[in-house]
């Protein structure tokens, strides 16, 4: 009985999955990227050092010194929002999402995944700068922001906006289920012990934990990750630097193998074999947007949080959000994995359908022995676990926006009924197969883009003249600053600390 059901699922999804990831998707998402491309005049590349030099450097001097005294108790700093919304992105797609897409689309997806990447750094920007444009405040003091309140106050267009924040919720469910999937069956495998009834611990654990944590909201979140996400990234880096330094022999291998098959034509490495250029172009775009977000509107749910009153200041945090996430985090995963395998010659009995975790956890312990398989126990759990969290925050949101029309008091229950759901879920994710969690999860994220791409599509205009209005104040230019949609809030944040 439980069998049928779960066929029954894989076969619509996987019909689903063929419709909504299919050249429209590839099309609206490049298409998107490459249009904002036009209009911000190459932003993400001329704007690069500014993204870093007035948000993470900056920011990381500032750590450990206390936080400004008129900040409002009820948002975020911009450190916080930036943590909780990379840690929604940073997760087990940086890692076995990469070598999955090389398994499944050869190494030429890793090359998509920086062209999703290219774009995905200036839709992320517009996202966030409609995110924070668009957001609302409050009786309470609380901002809350996402695609569905750009494409309802914005577009005015409230069936869409509906739409947007289902998939949303639906998109939090998949994405947590494949976090908690990872975290069951790579910690399962280094206990030595791979049952379901391990499994079934591990999400119980995972579940209750997160608990913990998300009742606190975006708070309580952003500290966590705030703490978590410098500490597993910094660990993981350099554990990467070093296994690609080890193995630097078959770095130049590694590349001609991932430029060599770009358009997924010539013949790859041993098990490989050939692959169509929908597949290979597929494979790294599903899992570039699974990993970055670019596109999806979600990270914006985090940023809208944040206590900066400047649209363009958060937007150019999503352009290093982008960069880290995909062009530092997964490129060093993919030179990780190839090099490691190539110098082995192991890469020659890899097929589609080996497994993508294994082979995760055997890149660092064949290069660090028992010491990386330790570092990876702890390094995947964190990336996974600090996604549970962030999508949490990103599904109660959506329900929120969903119900607060019918009165505050069903909005505040349909938090509470998503929470009960997600946390539900987590256990239940531990010990689903993985192939159907990953492959769900790809076809919510493909339904959550649409609208949102639509959005920033339509609303694309008031990006590039937001961001022209705070160039041209930050030049000294007299005018009246651009922070928000309603006059009100705008006339609130012009005296604002952040503010030029």
């Amino acid at each position: 009985m439980f069998d049928s059901i779960l066929q029954a699922i894989t076969d619509f999804n996987s019909f689903l999955n063929g419709i909504v990831w299919g050249w429209p998707m590839i099309i609206l998402i490049l298409g998107t990227g490459i249009l904002m491309t036009i209009r911000t005049k190459v932003m993400q590349v001329r704007k690069l050092g500014e993204s870093m030099n007035t948000t993470i450097i900056p920011t990381l001097k500032s750590i450990g010194k206390p936080h400004a005294e008129d900040a409002d108790a009820k948002s975020v700093s911009q450190f916080e929002a930036f943590s909780a919304a990379i840690s929604g992105t940073v997760g087990t797609g940086n890692i076995i999402g990469v070598v999955s897409a090389i398994l499944t689309g050869g190494p030429g997806a890793v090359f998509w995944m920086w062209v999703s990447a290219f774009f995905g750094m200036i839709t992320n920007y517009s996202e966030n700068v409609l995110g924070l444009f668009y957001r609302k405040k409050d009786k309470e003091g609380n901002f809350s922001g996402g695609a569905f309140y750009y494409i309802a106050n914005g577009l005015k267009c409230n069936w869409l906006a509906a739409l947007a924040a289902i998939f949303c919720l639906m998109a939090a469910l998949g994405m947590s289920g494949v976090q908690t999937n990872k975290i069951s069956g790579s910690l399962a495998s280094s206990f030595g012990s791979d049952t379901t009834l391990v499994k079934l611990i591990i999400g119980i654990v995972v579940a209750i934990v997160a608990a913990l944590i998300i009742i606190g909201g975006i708070k309580r979140i952003g500290k966590v990750a705030s703490m978590l996400v410098p500490f597993m990234s910094l660990l993981f880096i350099l554990l990467s630097l070093i296994a690609i330094i080890m193995n630097a022999s078959a770095i130049p291998a590694a590349f001609a193998m991932i430029f060599g098959n770009i358009f997924g034509f010539k013949a790859m490495a041993g098990g490989f074999g050939g692959y169509l250029f929908a597949q290979v172009i597929k494979k790294g775009m599903a899992r570039g947007v699974f990993s970055n977000e670019a596109g999806l509107g979600s990270s914006v749910v985090a940023h809208a949080a944040s206590e900066t009153r400047e649209p363009v200041k958060q937007g150019l945090w999503g352009i290093f959000e982008v960069f880290f996430d995909t062009f530092i985090i997964c490129t060093l995963t993919a030179l990780l994995f190839l090099t490691t395998n190539i110098k082995s010659g192991a890469i020659e009995s890899f097929t589609a359908s080996s497994s993508d975790s294994a082979l995760s956890l055997a890149a660092f312990s064949s290069n660090f022995g028992i010491f990386g398989t330790i570092c990876f126990s702890v390094i995947l759990p964190l990336f996974a676990f600090t996604t549970i969290l962030a999508w949490s925050y990103y599904g109660e949101k959506a329900a929120e926006f969903l119900f607060n029309k019918f009165g505050e008091k069903a909005g505040k229950t349909a938090v509470l009924i998503f929470k009960i759901i997600y946390i539900v879920m987590i256990v239940a994710s531990a010990v689903i197969e993985s192939d159907l969690v990953w492959n769900i999860s790809d076809t919510c994220n493909g339904l959550m883009a649409i609208p949102n791409l639509i959005a920033v599509v339509l609303l694309s205009g008031k990006v590039v003249e937001i961001t022209k209005n705070y160039y041209a104040r930050k030049k000294g230019a007299k005018i009246e600053p651009m922070l928000s949609a309603y006059p009100e809030l705008n006339e609130e944040f012009k005296h604002h600390q952040d503010v030029i």
